[in-house]
């Protein structure tokens, strides 16, 4: 298989879909890897790395998108690039379709089989391609957030952890999941007063155990959503449906009770977000003010560290590569029900039924559309 990695354009993208470990893989399996120049430049991999592990350099995304059998990204391909896309062609990216109706439009439209790696599961309902940018994005709402505090980001002036004689930031937490979970170990860590809401009383007991009585867990239901987060400095919104729109959690009439300077990170707002109001920004212009709170909504996080996030993404995603390249993709979905779930579009069908009913569209279960 002939496989392309273009590369990544959106605002402060700077990872990459293959590192020269996952191309050295690729080729050493049989395959041709060609990737755009560049592509790797922003964490370190020139294109004389990739030359030297096998990989064809080409001069354009257009040459990658007309020649590959399998393009692999880290991020959804914007509207230039889904128009590239051809019948039958694999897409194997982030795509976080449900509040995307263009981007579902157009990979539709193309006739491509788009492979979500959101969707991708593993046992026990895990999500192992999800999993390390969570991870990323969960310490790094910590660190955001503590920044936004800072006055001069619209904060209202408060040290994260407080000092001696001087009270720490309240920091909630909304989610107990991966991204839950590594946003409280920096918080906790910076010793901020943390505290979590989940509507899973086994999950709020597992970071009990984890964590301790430092840590303040709570079941959660709308009056205690509207106590906690209208008193806390900094909110971490860290909910998820796979596959799905995210809820609106927290409402705008919360937001507005919030105290002047409070900081709101929105790390769902790859699936729309779970704050009212909420708008994805860019690291470029990464938070806005409304009702006095500081909103820091960037829909691509990790791309911020980008070298840490590539290689972790790629020590997921590599064994679900190499099966789609060694077996082709319909062979590789059949022999792996995990990797069926990543399937969101096949050949202008919606193939996740998640997404389908985000976006009022019909559904085909995916083992039925790949016969």
């Amino acid at each position: 298989m002939l496989v392309g990695v273009p590369k990544e354009i959106k605002t402060h993208e700077y990872r990459v879909g293959l590192t020269t470990g996952s191309v050295s893989e690729l080729i050493h399996h049989g395959h041709q890897v060609i990737v755009e120049t560049n592509a790797g430049a922003g964490i370190g991999l020139s294109d004389e790395m990739y030359r030297r592990v096998g990989a064809g350099i080409v001069g354009s995304a257009a040459e990658v998108f007309a020649r590959a059998d399998m393009v692999v990204k880290v991020k959804e391909p914007q509207p230039h690039e889904c128009r590239m896309l051809r019948e039958g062609q694999v897409l194997f990216t982030y795509l976080h379709l449900a509040p995307d109706p263009e981007q579902t439009r157009l990979l539709l439209d193309s006739g491509c089989v788009a492979i979500a790696y959101e969707t991708v599961t593993g046992p026990a309902n895990t999500l192992p391609l999800l999993s390390p940018m969570s991870e990323v994005a969960g310490r790094m709402s910590i660190q955001a957030g503590a920044h936004c505090l800072e006055k001069e980001q619209g904060g209202s002036g408060m040290l994260l952890g407080g000092v001696p004689g001087v009270e720490a930031a309240k920091v909630v937490v909304i989610g107990g999941g991966v991204v839950g979970t590594n946003a409280i170990r920096m918080a906790m860590g910076l010793e901020a007063h943390v505290t979590v809401i989940d509507k899973s009383l086994g999950r709020l007991k597992e970071l009990d155990m984890q964590f301790g009585c430092m840590l303040n867990t709570i079941y959660a239901t709308r009056e205690s959503l509207e106590r906690y987060v209208t008193g806390a400095d900094l909110v971490v919104g860290a909910v998820l449906v796979p596959g799905a729109a995210a809820p609106k959690l927290v409402t705008e009439e919360m937001v507005k009770a919030m105290r002047p300077g409070s900081v709101l990170v929105d790390v769902a707002i790859d699936q729309g977000g779970c704050f009212e109001t909420s708008h994805a920004t860019t690291h470029a212009s990464p938070t806005y003010m409304l009702h006095d709170v500081v909103h820091y909504c960037v829909a691509n996080m990790p791309g911020a560290v980008a070298r840490t996030s590539t290689f972790a993404l790629n020590n997921a995603t590599l064994p679900f590569a190499l099966a789609l390249a060694d077996k082709g993709y319909r062979k590789a979905l059949a022999a792996d029900p995990h990797l069926l779930n990543g399937l969101n579009i096949h050949h202008g069908k919606v193939t996740y039924q998640a997404v389908a009913e985000a976006l009022g569209l019909g559904f085909v279960p995916p083992a039925q559309a790949i016969g």
